[in-house]
């Protein structure tokens, strides 16, 4: 049975989550980080030394990198989701990287400052900010599906796997959004699948 470290409150751990559940793979999860501790023990370092989440064992094997493991898990059930078409395969990877360096660090200043940080303490500036760089993303992203009905063609790959994380994170804060009809055609099909339980229906914390 394959195991996962790390609290579901993480993106990146929900991201790991959310692929095995849609793989149907078997999984053990153990709440690792923040107030769990667990990351910065001498045995968890040795498997992860940045001491973050998620890490993934499968058996004698370990990873990390949230992206890296989704990938991983794709390509080891030798699921469709890991498309083998060369030219499919990198539109997914290409995705799935612009989530980890464009949208997640515009929208998490938000996120934190909305879900993470006292009301007294929170900034308004830092939150304005991060809608300022996070709301043309999403219209990015938009515009792509109105072209297609999924990330990297007409079914689901690894690449929409993190972006719906990053649609359940930003639509689960309190403040207004615009109207994207496309994205929310896609998010709906997600949150549809039974493998989106537990995950895209929890409340952000």
């Amino acid at each position: 049975m394959l195991r996962i470290w790390g609290r579901i409150s993480s993106i990146n751990v929900r991201k790991v989550v959310l692929c095995a559940q849609v793989l149907g793979i078997d999984f053990e999860r153990i709440d690792a980080g923040l107030s769990f501790g667990v990351v910065n023990t001498p045995d968890y370092r040795s498997k992860n030394p940045n001491g973050l989440v998620p890490l993934l064992e499968d058996g004698d094997f370990t990873l990390w990198e949230s992206n890296a493991i989704v990938r991983y898990l794709c390509a080891r059930e030798g699921s469709a989701l890991y498309p083998q078409d060369i030219r499919q395969r990198f539109d997914a990877e290409r995705w799935m990287d612009w989530q980890q360096t464009e949208l997640n660090p515009a929208s998490g200043p938000a996120f934190k400052q909305w879900i993470r940080t006292p009301a007294e303490q929170r900034n308004p500036q830092v939150i304005a900010a991060s809608v300022a760089a996070t709301e043309p993303k999403f219209q990015q992203l938009d515009e792509h599906l109105a072209r297609q009905p999924f990330m990297a063609g007409d079914a689901l790959t690894m690449a929409d796997i993190p972006i719906a994380c990053e649609v359940h994170r930003w639509w689960g804060l309190p403040q207004p959004r615009p109207a994207w009809p496309h994205l929310e055609r896609w998010y709906a099909h997600w949150l549809a699948l039974p493998a989106s339980r537990g995950v895209l229906d929890l409340p952000l914390s």
